[in-house]
């Protein structure tokens, strides 16, 4: 357990509790912070506050960081796709089907799991089941995915997608034809009201931002590019489903008839931008579709 102690100058005055900490402890992002200070892990004069405590001239502050827990997932010697691997980053191209982090119930088959055969130097800021996991793409989705090795390079990856300067550029074939060329769906997105297992777009939910255009045309499809600005949980799949164009093979928000035998929906990850976070310049990588993807089209182009 390490322990911080600080004295507050009045320079800081009126600053917030979780601002500060998360400006003095710099290798820690400041939602783990926030996290710390929820668990009451951060005292103000020996009194738990909240993040939002504004504080006074001489006002002590105490906060204790726990050690890490002991690693209990599993490396696995899992085949991985690795476009791009330095000192602070791994660029993955995931392939569909594979889960990105262990979860309650599922500890083996992950990109976690794989990442920790691979190499022993993830970032540890999400804690023991998702060392190195920035954000995540669905199980069903394939494509690009960045992993930070340490935690300098995950607090300028998160703070990239917070910002949302971190460019993400989405392959999906919907169903039906898109009308316009190009759109946007800003609709907030939440846990489904009945279904709790889904999401869906709701009044009291966060703010998704989803910019498309039109690809190609078919007869009933249409083949789009979506690039996110937020990037909430399943957020392509749900504002394509509420403007009347499910992803085609999507399991929980397509079709209940599929036109063809697929493993989910078709969506990939295909373009991922940031800014490094070591030489601080743009660097940019892109993957093609998954042949599996490709066949679909092959299809459809034959019907046109």
């Amino acid at each position: 357990m390490n322990k911080y102690i600080f004295k507050v100058d009045k320079e800081f005055e009126d600053m917030r509790l979780d601002v500060f900490l998360s400006s003095e402890i710099k290798d820690k992002s400041r939602s783990y912070i926030q996290k710390l200070i929820k668990n009451g892990n951060a005292k103000i004069n020996s009194t738990i506050k909240k993040s939002n405590y504004k504080l006074k001239e001489n006002d002590e502050i105490s906060i204790e960081i726990p050690q890490p827990m002991e690693l209990n997932v599993k490396p696995e010697p899992i085949k991985l796709n690795i476009l791009y691997e330095d000192k602070d980053v791994i660029v993955v191209d995931k392939s569909q089907g594979m889960i990105v982090h262990p979860a309650p119930g599922v500890y083996s088959g992950t990109l976690v799991n794989a990442l920790l055969s691979h190499c022993d130097d993830l970032s540890g800021i999400n804690g023991v089941m998702r060392p190195g996991i920035v954000h995540r793409i669905d199980k069903d989705t394939s494509g690009i995915l960045v992993v930070a090795k340490n935690d300098f390079a995950h607090n300028s990856l998160a703070n990239q997608l917070k910002d949302h300067s971190m460019v993400r550029e989405y392959i999906a074939l919907v169903e039906g034809n898109v009308k316009d060329e190009e759109g946007i769906v800003n609709e907030p997105v939440g846990r489904h009201p009945k279904e709790r297992i889904k999401m869906a777009v709701v009044q009291n939910g966060k703010r998704a931002v989803t910019h498309f255009e039109v690809i190609k045309r078919f007869k009933s499809n249409t083949l789009i590019k979506c690039i996110l600005e937020t990037g909430r949980t399943h957020q392509i799949r749900v504002h394509m489903a509420y403007i009347g164009h499910p992803l085609v093979g999507d399991p929980v928000y397509g079709y209940k008839k599929q036109k063809f035998k697929l493993n989910g929906q078709l969506l990939h990850a295909h373009k991922l931008g940031f800014i490094h976070p070591s030489t601080e310049t743009y660097v940019e990588f892109s993957t093609p579709l998954p042949q599996y993807f490709e066949d679909v089209i092959k299809k459809l182009e034959k019907i046109l």
